[in-house]
């Protein structure tokens, strides 16, 4: 039986989201744009499955800061392209953080039309520079015109799909942010197999086993 949303918002700990804020420190204004859109992701999440439920007692650290962390990697970025946004990590979470930056667009890329609505209604009731396109990966790149610094993905596909995905606007000179688990390396030799790559790896703020892979640059073999 799914459960009440008051009932989930109660695993959300405070103690987690001081741990989360103190390794990736945000202004007042995102946290209450962070605040408002994990209340909104607990109310869906009882009737649509955003994240595993596991994953609850640790949010904030499991996937806010994690997905906060690039920020550092791409500084300067204020135009991204989300692949396989779902319930919004990274693509939501950057959208609050750089809301008070003039000329942010973040573009939100989700095939399943329940999570596009959410993306939809979170972009909304956070008052972020968000736009959602609900279409598969491969139909998005002609969709989305004007250049793109950064483009990411967390918990979609392989590495070596996910690179050919964002070939396109790599040749543009877009920069690969992809958060990757403990397989990392695994998925990298298999990456080499049809990429030309020179990857950098990044160990995650969060712990773990997590692994940012950043690419600034991609040829195919």
């Amino acid at each position: 039986m799914a459960p009440a949303p008051q009932s989930a918002e109660l695993t959300v700990s405070a103690k987690d989201k001081a741990a989360a804020l103190a390794l990736t420190p945000v202004s007042r204004e995102t946290e209450a744009r962070l605040d408002r859109y994990i209340a909104l992701l607990l109310e869906w999440q009882a009737k649509t499955n955003l994240v595993a439920p596991s994953t609850l007692p640790n949010l904030w650290t499991r996937h806010i800061s994690d997905s906060l962390q690039l920020l550092s990697l791409a500084p300067t970025a204020k135009s991204w392209v989300d692949l396989g946004s779902g319930g919004g990590f990274p693509g939501v979470v950057l959208a609050c953080a750089l809301a008070e930056t003039p000329g942010t667009q973040i573009h939100l890329v989700e095939r399943i039309a329940k999570k596009a609505a959410f993306l939809r209604e979170a972009i909304r009731v956070t008052a972020s520079p968000g736009t959602v396109h609900l279409a598969d990966i491969g139909d998005t790149v002609d969709r989305i015109a004007g250049p793109i610094d950064c483009v990411t993905a967390r918990a979609l596909a392989p590495l070596h799909q996910l690179i050919g995905f964002a070939e396109p606007w790599v040749k543009k000179g877009a920069k690969v942010l992809f958060l990757k688990g403990q397989d990392v390396e695994a998925e990298l030799t298999e990456a080499t197999k049809y990429w030309i790559i020179e990857p950098k790896l990044h160990a995650s703020r969060t712990g773990g086993q997590g692994w940012i892979v950043e690419l600034g640059s991609i040829e195919r073999r």
